[in-house]
């Protein structure tokens, strides 16, 4: 059984491009569009690895990862963001992030992260 990511962007050619990528990997892929569409999607859905962006209109991704965490203290989560900025990646791991991935994506370098996170959590 492979393993399902759900991908959590409000731009659609973001989401677009990581789902093919992850489809073409043989993962199976669920998409939101907003922080109360994730929350949704995995409490319905229960992925294994969420890629969630940090900037979002609405609730932000550092908002939805504490009530991704809230509902499911052991979600895997990896951040996705345009803007580097240190004092975010710090709070996305402080609350609990695998990752923190920048645009353009580095899809090497996610694949690496998703690869290990998946195997810390039995999945693959």
């Amino acid at each position: 059984m492979s393993s399902t990511i759900l991908v959590v962007d409000d731009e659609p050619s973001v989401c677009k491009a990581l789902c093919r990528f992850l489809v073409d990997k043989g993962y199976g892929v669920v998409e939101a569009h907003d922080g109360d569409q994730a929350l949704s999607a995995y409490s319905r859905e229960k992925p294994n690895v969420v890629l969630l962006d940090v900037r979002m209109p609405g609730k932000d991704g550092l908002e939805t990862l504490r009530e991704l965490k809230a509902i499911d203290p052991e979600a895997s989560v990896i951040m996705v963001t345009a803007v580097y900025e240190k004092k975010v990646a710090l709070q996305a791991i402080a609350n609990g992030a695998f990752d923190y991935v920048t645009k353009p994506i580095d899809y090497d370098y996610l694949e690496l992260a998703l690869v290990t996170k998946l195997a810390l959590i039995g999945n693959s």
